[in-house]
């Protein structure tokens, strides 16, 4: 099996698994449902995973790695928009209509899986923590370049605003599944952008 199809089967798997959890959840999956959806043997996941739990790893570095290059293309990216907060707005519009679409179920790896897995597994934990800190990351050089370009207040530290504004977005995606409303996302992101907008 060349490289290139080894790296295709394996990125198949977990691009399966992804959509599967999104529906379901981490335990509640076994290994023959995503193995059905792409049409493998069995013996091919454990050629690529040494068990579900090592599974579980890459699954969330594959999807972290993927949201990480679209929050980066959507929020770092001045092709789009030369002014960070408006980006940021459009995003977060982007977020809610999403939400809409899914009927406010959840679309995102990270927040569906992280209660449940946490307390499970250290390394799929660690992942999670690594993701949430890149993201942050991301979030806050968006708001160094608003501060620097005057778009964004000046007197707010910003890597502390990231940790809130992650908590705050977290917790509103958890209100509105389990409301099936959009509108907790509506409201955080009001307060978000009116939080950022100078004085």
């Amino acid at each position: 099996m060349s490289t290139a199809a080894a790296t295709t089967t394996k990125e198949r798997i977990l691009d399966a698994a992804e959509e599967i959890m999104l529906q379901k959840s981490f335990h509640s999956v076994g290994l023959n449902e995503i193995l059905a959806a792409v049409k493998v043997p069995k013996g091919s996941f454990y050629h690529y995973f040494q068990s579900k739990e090592q599974f579980g790893v890459e699954l969330l570095r594959h999807y972290v790695k993927e949201a990480s290059a679209f929050k980066r293309r959507m929020l770092l990216g001045t092709e789009l928009e030369a002014d960070p907060l408006k980006r940021l707005s459009a995003y977060l519009d982007c977020s809610i209509s999403k939400a809409y679409e899914n009927s406010c179920k959840c679309s995102c790896l990270v927040v569906k899986l992280a209660t449940e897995v946490a307390a499970f597994s250290d390394g799929m934990r660690e992942t999670l923590a690594d993701g949430m800190r890149e993201w942050r990351g991301i979030f806050e050089k968006l708001i160094a370049e608003g501060q620097a370009k005057g778009v964004i207040r000046g007197d707010i530290d910003a890597a502390f605003s990231c940790e809130w504004i992650q908590d705050l977005w977290t917790g509103a995606t958890h209100r509105s599944q389990v409301e099936r409303s959009a509108e907790p996302l509506r409201t955080a992101k009001t307060v978000i952008v009116n939080y950022l907008t100078p004085r």
